[in-house]
């Protein structure tokens, strides 16, 4: 049975309950998230598309890209931007709170805690067990960005983008912050050359 809390779109909840659900969406990413950015990337795309439908698919990976070209963590980064945009100043607060203070104490705890039993085998088994795990979510979440590039792209243009950006991050050793701002700039141009092409018809 849906519940009438459940058809209501996030843009029209009260500002109680936008706060409540950017709180726990970010809390569960920010408590989940072994490893850092990486790893939590997956956990708060499934969070605010998913389950609490503040933005589409495509404006999460616009979010994803613009984050990567700036500095910082891109778990604070998104965070704060996607708070900010769904609640306000106060959904940003609420964003970066729920999202570094957990990570924070637990960090303290498990430090001073595998300080004390870090030569055990469960210990370092645990540790290198999570591992993959962080690699099937992102794999996961590398297919799902693949096929909406085939979408909106088509197969060649997204092969072609992705072999330069492999040429580029892996063997020219570019920082994927230079990749994304020259495909943002070649994007950009697009539109204005396409406008220019239909004058000239």
């Amino acid at each position: 049975m849906v519940t009438k809390k459940e058809t209501i779109p996030f843009s029209e909840k009260d500002t109680i309950t936008k706060q409540k659900d950017i709180f726990i969406a970010f809390f569960r990413s920010g408590i989940l998230g072994f490893g850092g950015g990486p790893s939590t990337i997956p956990l708060v795309q499934k969070e605010v598309v998913d389950t609490f439908k503040m933005m589409t698919d495509e404006e999460f990976s616009d979010v994803l890209s613009i984050g990567n070209t700036l500095p910082g963590p891109i778990a604070t980064k998104m965070a704060g931007y996607i708070g900010y945009r769904v609640g306000g100043w106060l959904g940003l607060v609420t964003a970066l709170v729920a999202t570094v203070v957990p990570t924070v104490l637990l960090m303290i705890i498990l430090l001073v805690t595998l300080k004390e039993f870090k030569d055990f085998d469960f210990v370092k088994g645990m540790t290198k067990g999570v591992v993959p795990i962080v690699a099937v979510m992102l794999g996961v979440l590398t297919w799902d960005f693949l096929k909406k590039s085939k979408k909106s792209l088509g197969w060649k243009v997204g092969t072609l983008i992705l072999v330069c950006s492999f040429v580029g991050i892996f063997l020219l050793k570019l920082h994927p912050g230079v990749i994304i701002g020259l495909l943002l700039l070649f994007a950009l141009a697009l539109p204005i050359k396409k406008k220019e092409e239909g004058e000239e018809k």
